[in-house]
C-alpha cells in the first residue's frame, strides 16, 4: 500500500456503479474501522489512518471495504471498514461491559423498559428500590421514563401494577471503543458481532 496516501474520500453508495468520482474529504480520522482478532473475535474500532498503518506494516490484513476511497496522488484505495490481525492477540479474559448510566441506556435501546417510549431525557430505575436492598447493578438496574419512574416511586412492579418488558441482564457483549459505546454500526460488521443478550 502506498505510503502517500492523503486523504478520504466520501461517497454515496451509488458512485461506483453511476461512475461518479466522490468528493474528497481530507480526514483519516472521519471514518471508523472494526479490528478482528486473528480468530475473527471483534477487538477494538480505530480510525482510517490507525487501520491504514496496520495495513502498510503487514500486521493486519484487509477483510471488508466500505463505501470510500483513499486517494494518493498516483491511486486510488479503497477504504477498509473491517481488518483482520495477522497474530492472534490473546486475552486473559473477556472485557466485562463498564456498568454506567450510559451503557445502561445502549442496553435497553434508549427505551423505557416499563411502557417502551424512546426519549433522550431518561432516567434509571432500581426495579426493587435501594430502600429495600435493591443493587445498583446490571441485574436490578433499567432505563426508565420520567412518568413511569413518578408512577413507580419506591414500589416493586408488582405493587405498582407495572410489567417490565424484559428481565435486566449484565450484556454479554457490547460494542465500545475510543469513540464510547458506539451509537450506530456498520451494517457490514454485523456478522462478525456477536449477538447481544437482552
Amino acid at each position: 500500500m502506498n505510503s502517500t496516501l492523503v486523504g478520504v474520500q466520501t461517497a454515496p453508495s451509488n458512485s461506483v456503479a453511476d461512475g461518479t468520482s466522490p468528493l474528497p474529504l481530507l480526514n483519516l480520522n472521519a471514518a471508523r474501522v472494526l479490528i478482528l482478532n486473528a480468530s475473527f473475535e471483534p477487538l477494538h474500532v480505530c480510525s482510517v489512518k490507525r487501520a491504514v498503518m496496520l495495513l502498510m506494516h503487514e500486521v493486519a490484513e484487509r477483510v471488508e471495504d466500505g463505501d470510500r476511497v483513499l486517494r494518493s496522488p498516483n491511486a486510488e484505495f479503497p477504504v477498509p471498514s473491517v481488518v483482520r490481525l495477522r497474530r492472534l492477540v490473546r486475552r486473559p479474559y473477556r472485557q466485562r461491559v463498564a456498568f454506567n448510566r450510559r451503557n445502561v441506556f445502549k442496553r435497553d435501546d434508549h427505551s423505557c423498559q416499563y411502557c417502551g417510549e424512546r426519549s433522550h431525557d431518561l432516567t434509571l430505575d432500581h426495579v426493587l428500590p435501594r430502600s429495600r436492598g435493591g443493587g445498583t447493578n446490571w441485574e436490578n438496574v433499567v432505563a426508565c421514563c420520567k412518568r413511569c419512574n413518578a408512577r413507580k416511586r419506591d414500589r416493586t412492579p408488582n405493587e405498582a401494577h407495572m410489567q417490565l418488558r424484559r428481565r435486566p441482564s449484565a450484556p454479554r457483549f457490547m460494542f465500545t471503543s475510543v469513540y464510547g459505546v458506539m451509537p450506530d454500526i456498520d451494517p457490514i460488521w454485523e456478522k462478525y458481532l456477536p449477538t447481544i443478550k437482552r
